[in-house]
């Protein structure tokens, strides 16, 4: 998310700070500080407090990351981002005794960044929980045995056909298993480095010491980011929607090689 300097430095505020309704406001609060008799000096500071609360008042504000709720899933991905909310909590901990000042400034800023990384975190997890939730109603026991019943059966184009659409279901099924298996792996690590980071955070709010290593951490954080990212638009595109199959049974866990289940 945008630093408060980085949307306060915009078009908008900057627009804000001559608009009519600025002066406007300057005008009516030296007023109202005069009619109650407040003096020159008070109708000054009325009159730019006015100010300020307007511009104050179009400063763009951080739009809300949304988070899913780990509840929502299925195992392994539930635990997988509980683990990442623990980790969060973790760091907010480790910021409540540290002292003001520029340390615990630049902190706030990644724990900024660290929001989005739980935000991608969760919209990976329910994309991988939706896959999940779609493999398993492949039945490929089934699949086996009609496959075995039709290439039993003498060749026909009809027959041929058949043997055809079934072969691609599980091909379909393989695809799914390899996706899923894939993301679990990425998840995996994604989330370790984002515990080890919160770990480093917390040993610097310990040691109150800045220096190199923080900035390391925001490095780690941004390429964490940027690495869920390009994973949840990469499961997103095999149909693994986040949002999708929350809550519902369970399904194939990665490492299983054959679904469960009916359609």
């Amino acid at each position: 998310m945008a630093s408060f300097r980085d949307r306060f430095l915009t078009p908008k505020v900057a627009n804000a700070m001559t608009s009519p309704s600025a002066i406007v406001a300057v005008g009516a609060g030296a007023a109202v500080a005069i009619a109650v008799g407040l003096g020159p000096i008070g109708a000054v500071a009325i009159g730019a407090g006015a100010w300020a609360a307007r511009v104050l008042a179009a400063v763009p504000r951080n739009p809300t990351v949304a988070t899913v709720n780990p509840r929502q899933l299925q195992e392994p991905w539930r635990q997988s981002l509980a683990g990442v909310h623990a980790a969060r909590r973790r760091f907010d901990e480790a910021m409540t005794g540290l002292r003001a000042g520029p340390l615990r400034e630049r902190l706030n800023e990644l724990g900024s960044r660290l929001d989005v990384a739980v935000a991608e975190a969760g919209r990976v997890a329910a994309a991988g929980n939706a896959l999940q939730h779609g493999r398993r109603r492949i039945d490929t026991n089934s699949l086996q045995q009609e496959l075995a019943q039709a290439r039993a059966m003498p060749p026909s184009p009809g027959n041929d056909q058949v043997i055809a659409a079934l072969e691609a279901q599980f091909a379909s099924a393989t695809r799914l298993d390899t996706t899923i298996q894939t993301t679990w792996n990425r998840l995996r690590v994604l989330d370790a480095r984002i515990d080890e980071s919160v770990t480093r955070t917390v040993e610097l709010a310990a040691t109150q010491q800045e220096g190199d290593e923080l900035g390391g951490l925001d490095t780690e954080i941004n390429s964490i980011v940027g690495e869920m990212e390009a994973l949840r638009q990469a499961i997103e595109e095999t149909g693994g929607t986040p949002g999708a199959a929350l809550g519902d049974g369970p399904g194939t866990e990665p490492g299983t090689a054959t679904g469960s289940g009916t359609a």
